[in-house]
Formats: structure tokens, C-alpha cells, sequence
């Protein structure tokens, strides 16, 4: 695969991990096959998008590409190279066809292994180690729903290539956190590098977290407020009733144990909300409260100058 993978991504050469981060994620949300059912031009841009990301996200290989040293598939340039000045002069020549060869016929796992029987004949060299290819590792971003995150589940990620890979979301995943799916990256089938998949995870109407803590804003109406009782609550693992006690008020936070993330909480702020419309029933008898039960809540700020 041909190409710059800046020119790719749409960065600048110093563009820095979280511009690169950022761009990546708007491409490929753009031209995931999964939103683009059918289309093989945004197959092979997504392709080409995963491969300038995984290697721009790897600051090794990002600098050995920056200094000319592999190409955008991460195989070694010097091979072409070697090729031109190490057998120049054998290949100009009369015997020139028995040591002309291209790149594709050269395989570093050969010289690996050539380096390795000479150090066994030789009794070996000490603190020698042949060359390895690039890993052939490749990156993956997901999006899921917060009760995804929260409860767990089952993803499949539609991957560059086409095919389709069954993840499983642990309980209580974190924002940004990544899964390594061994031996499903590039590479051959004997070696194969690892798929490592980053999450993020989608806000909620009204649930937030805190590490394994849940956090909810729940409305509570004026009668319910005035005179208690129970009430239905939701929470990540489905709804519960609680307990309201007489004269509960806007502010007050209350703890559902155990309701949160793996064995964490979940609070309850209160909200007190009137109805759409104030009838004249209604008015009429907070009227009346109000002629023997006036008071002024704000009395606490009239001190403040």
C-alpha cells in the first residue's frame, strides 16, 4: 500500500499523538463499512485509513518512517538500497543473473536464520540479534453505549479487510481503555500480531460515573416531595423502588449501595418539578397554605452584600 500516512490522516509531519488521535477517529467513523454497507471504495479508505494510524499511533515505527528507514507498510526500505549498491557490480556483470534478486524475494526470517546457524557453528556471538520484521500489530477504535461499558457485552467490529470480529466488553470498562485480541492482527498465519481495540464510550441521558460510582439527577413531583413514600428509581442494572421521606428536597442526595459498577453505588440527587400546569385547584390550595405557612427561603442571601 502506497501512500503517506500524513497525507492520509490530513495532519501536519509534527502534528502531535491526540491530532492524529483525533483525525483517525473522524475518518474512520466517516468511512466504517458498517455506515457504508456495499460501498468498496470505503472499504479500501478504511483500510487505508487503519494502516496510516497504526503506523503514525507507534512512535517507533512513526520515527523510523520519518527518517526514511521503513515504508508505509512498515517493511524496510534499505532492501532496494542494498539491492542497488550491494550488488551492483555482480549484476552488471556476466554472472550478473545469479545474484540479482527483487525485493519480494528477500525475507528477513532467512537472514535470521542465516545469522543464527553461523553463530552456532561459530559457537555464537554474544548479544547478537538478527533482524525481525515490523510487527504486524493493528489498532482498532470502537464506540459503546455507557450501559455497554457499565454492564458488559458483546461487540462485533467489522475490520479493515472486510471480516468481522466477535469482541467481549468487560463489566466496567473505562473510557479510552483497550482490549488486546491476541494473534488477530496483520501478519501470516503463522505469526500473526495482535488486534488491540480502544474503547470510548458514549455519554448517557442522565446516568454519569465516577469510577465504579453511578451519579443521577431523578425528579421527584410536589406531592411525592410534600408527603413521601416510595418511589421507582433506574439505575444501571434496572429500575428499584426507594424511599422518600416527608419534605424531601431539591439537593438531597441519597445512596443506593451496591447499585453502581461492579460492586460500586449509586447516587440520587433530587429534583423537585412541578407540573406542566398549575391548575386552579392547586393554586387555590397552596393559596390557602401560604396565608398561615408563608416563609422565605431566600433569607439565607439577603445577609450577603
Amino acid at each position: 500500500m502506497a501512500g503517506n500516512p500524513y497525507d492520509i490522516l490530513g495532519v501536519k509531519k509534527d502534528a502531535s499523538d491526540e491530532e492524529i488521535k483525533s483525525e483517525y477517529r473522524k475518518l474512520a467513523k466517516k468511512h466504517h463499512p458498517d455506515l457504508n454497507p456495499g460501498s468498496k471504495d470505503a472499504a479500501a479508505k478504511f483500510k487505508e485509513i487503519n494502516a496510516a494510524n497504526e503506523l503514525l499511533s507507534d512512535r517507533a515505527k512513526r520515527a523510523a518512517f520519518d527518517r526514511g528507514e521503513i515504508d508505509m507498510e512498515g517493511q524496510p526500505r534499505y532492501q532496494q538500497q542494498r539491492q542497488q549498491h550491494s550488488y551492483r557490480d555482480f549484476a552488471d556483470g556476466q554472472q550478473g543473473s545469479r545474484y540479482h534478486y527483487t525485493a519480494s524475494d528477500f525475507d528477513m526470517s532467512d537472514l535470521e536464520g542465516l545469522f543464527g546457524m553461523f553463530g552456532n557453528r561459530a559457537g555464537g556471538r554474544e548479544g547478537f540479534t538478527a533482524g525481525r520484521r515490523p510487527s504486524a500489530d493493528v489498532n482498532y477504535v470502537i464506540e459503546i453505549d455507557f450501559l455497554e461499558a457499565a454492564r458488559g457485552a458483546k461487540k462485533r467490529v467489522t475490520m479493515p479487510d472486510g471480516k468481522t470480529l466477535d469482541i467481549t466488553i468487560p463489566e466496567g470498562i473505562e473510557e479510552g481503555q483497550k482490549l488486546r485480541l491476541k494473534g488477530k492482527g496483520a501478519g501470516s498465519l503463522e505469526s500473526p500480531g495482535d488486534a488491540y481495540v480502544e474503547v470510548h464510550i458514549r455519554p448517557h441521558a442522565f446516568f454519569t460515573r465516577k469510577g465504579k460510582d453511578v451519579y443521577a439527577e431523578v425528579p421527584v413531583a410536589l406531592q411525592e416531595s410534600v408527603l413521601g413514600g416510595r418511589i421507582q428509581v433506574q439505575t444501571v442494572h434496572g429500575s428499584v423502588d426507594m424511599n422518600l421521606t416527608k419534605g424531601a428536597n431539591t439537593g438531597v442526595v441519597l445512596r443506593l449501595k451496591g447499585k453502581g459498577i461492579k460492586g460500586g453505588d449509586q447516587y440520587i440527587t433530587l429534583k423537585i418539578v412541578l407540573p406542566k400546569e398549575v391548575d386552579t385547584e392547586l393554586e387555590q390550595a397552596i393559596r390557602t397554605w401560604a396565608e398561615t405557612h408563608a416563609y422565605n427561603p431566600r433569607v439565607s442571601m439577603e445577609a450577603v452584600t
